[in-house]
């Protein structure tokens, strides 16, 4: 592979601010790229009938990935790399979303005690900085599988945690670094993984895009 321009920032197209924590940590110089007012970015995540969740997960990322290029030159932006991200949760084949309601939350939870779930992002950085030249786009593609098990969730506990609000904008139902932690048995994988940005993956990409890594 020949080498390429080294870059001091990436776009960010995330609004979560996990995502924006977990960059950081890896001392990596970013710039929100977020979704214009009119943009529908829920609609990127919505499922399809049959969807297995790598793929789902591997589909919505790149889905992200090429709306915020379109968004960076529709901007007019300086060219660099982007990242995007995607994470889901899986219960076998059954993909737990983020939920829509209290209801929706205390399904998952309650489908999620007691059993271990599979959590997945993939992640994608543009490798063209510029794709503005008629070449098709470039990507890279990671995707990290992370194994999480609950302990029984009481009622009373799963009833508190909903009323606290955290379960809402989470695949899931829930935030590994929020209350549950306190219910995780055991963890096989990426902690960053299961937060929204597993920093292994996410370094070699960004690596590759060259970006300016922390020495």
């Amino acid at each position: 592979m020949s080498p390429r321009a080294a870059h001091d920032f990436v776009y960010l197209a995330s609004q979560s601010p996990r995502r924006v924590q977990l960059l950081q940590q890896l001392g990596v110089a970013h710039r929100p790229l977020l979704p214009d007012a009119d943009e529908d970015a829920e609609a990127l995540e919505h499922e399809r009938p049959g969807e297995l969740p790598l793929a789902y997960v591997q589909r919505v990322t790149l889905a992200k990935l090429d709306a915020a290029r379109a968004r960076r030159l529709r901007r007019d932006l300086a060219p660099a790399p982007i990242l995007v991200a995607d994470t889901t949760v899986a219960l076998g084949r059954r993909i737990l979303g983020k939920p829509a309601d209290a209801g929706q939350a205390r399904q998952m939870l309650q489908a999620l005690s007691g059993r271990t779930h599979r959590v997945l992002t993939a992640v994608a950085v543009s490798l063209d900085a510029d794709p503005d030249d008629g070449r098709e786009a470039a990507h890279a593609l990671e995707t990290s599988v992370s194994r999480v098990r609950f302990a029984l969730l009481p009622p009373a506990f799963i009833e508190a945690y909903i009323a606290s609000g955290e379960p809402f904008g989470k695949a899931g139902a829930y935030a590994i670094q929020g209350r549950v932690a306190a219910w995780v048995e055991h963890l096989s994988g990426s902690y960053s993984g299961v937060m929204g940005l597993p920093l292994f993956e996410t370094a070699r990409l960004l690596e590759r895009a060259g970006v300016r890594l922390p020495a």
